[in-house]
């Protein structure tokens, strides 16, 4: 029987980022502040690893305290109804040196979609205290009117407020239980 390593999300040195463009000349940049994740690998190059995280909908932040109340509402995440944002991986697979593609079913409002992520390996280490950190940076592209966040204004051109396209931009760090 294969022995499987758990990993768990160091909040402390963990960023989970998001990027949307706004009236289509700027981007505001967003992040949740309570989240939580595991892996669990089986041999030193993680392929096939499973990886579960959630997010807490309600500790989003844009730095703008009138926007994450919006952000919160039926509007958009809906976080009365659905607190949480979850991804489930559904595969994990190293395709060179230390880029891996990462496939899984994000839900959003509780409409899971499939979704691919870029994901940097940027190594291991023992920390000054012998915990072993591995670290990652995640990257990729969802719709979010696939999720269900379809509010949006158009400008007085005819432009749209809010952009369809939302960057997604994780660095984790993962300490070996």
């Amino acid at each position: 029987m294969e022995t499987k390593t758990k990993w768990a999300i160091d909040q402390a040195h963990t960023e989970i980022l998001f990027k949307v463009k706004h009236l289509v000349i700027s981007t505001v940049t967003g992040k949740f502040n309570k989240f939580d994740g595991t892996m669990l690998s089986s041999g030193e190059d993680f392929n096939d690893s499973i990886i579960e995280f959630s997010a807490d909908v309600n500790s989003i932040d844009t730095n703008q305290v009138d926007r994450d109340t919006h952000l919160k509402s039926p509007d958009f995440f809906d976080a009365a109804n659905h607190p949480k944002l979850t991804f489930t991986s559904t595969s994990f697979k190293r395709k060179s040196g230390s880029e891996y593609s990462l496939h899984g079913d994000l839900t959003i409002r509780g409409i899971a979609k499939p979704v691919e992520l870029v994901v940097e390996y940027g190594g291991t280490i023992k920390d000054p205290w012998g915990n072993i950190k591995i670290g990652f940076e995640i990257s990729g592209k969802i719709s979010r009117k696939e999720f269900g966040l379809t509010w949006n204004a158009a400008t007085e051109t005819g432009g749209l407020v809010v952009a369809d396209e939302v960057k997604l931009l994780i660095n984790v760090e993962l300490a070996k239980q």
